[in-house]
């Protein structure tokens, strides 16, 4: 999460390339800006696992239905459009799908669309970390983890997943191959006039 006006590649490019490396997904409002940056970084890492998905908010024109300028950037090979508002915490906002959809929240400098995330990011109790402008962590209603470099960031993302446990779906095995299946036991006719136990 970031500013949609300002870049900040100094911080959001080595986040993308991190977070790529890390076989993560890559969430983001999809805009300008930090949005941007960030996922031009991981789209360009070769080999990764992980998609850049963008939630797109709306825009009515005189066509119908649109997303504002600017939305998706080119990097998002996932764009989820959605009938909801830019920014802020009201609730037609997409900020709560950011938010929501998030495994970690990881806030860059930006403006009152991130500060809203954040905001969003503690009242619905999602892993949280700030990456630069570590001030705006003594505006907040309770301590926050901040870090200065993505190092921390990607320790703190790293730690946050492990805490969560794996997915759902990774819990579940597996079927064998064909060829290892068990095979049902074969059992003996019943004997006649008699049951089988």
């Amino acid at each position: 999460m970031g500013s949609g006006a300002r870049a900040h590649a100094d911080l959001a490019a080595p986040l993308g390339r991190r977070l790529a490396r890390l076989g993560v997904h890559l969430l983001t409002g999809g805009g300008r800006g930090v949005m941007a940056s960030v996922s031009r970084a991981f789209a360009e890492v070769e080999g990764r696992a992980g998609l850049v998905i963008g939630i797109l908010p709306h825009l009515e024109e005189d066509g119908g239905p649109a997303s504002p300028p600017g939305y998706p950037n080119r990097w998002v090979e996932l764009p989820i459009r959605t009938q909801l508002g830019k920014e802020g915490a009201e609730p037609d906002s997409r900020n709560h799908v950011n938010v929501l959809t998030s495994d970690v929240v990881v806030a860059l400098p930006g403006s009152s669309g991130t500060a809203s995330e954040v905001d969003l990011a503690l009242s619905y109790g999602r892993p949280l970390i700030l990456l630069g402008d570590l001030g705006r962590a003594r505006n907040l209603p309770r301590p926050v983890a901040t870090a200065s470099t993505v190092d921390e960031v990607i320790a703190f993302v790293g730690r946050s997943l492990i805490d969560a446990g794996p997915p759902p779906s990774a819990l579940e095995a597996d079927p064998p191959p064909a060829a290892q299946q068990q095979q049902p036991e074969a059992h003996a006719p019943p004997p006649e006039g008699g049951a089988q136990q």
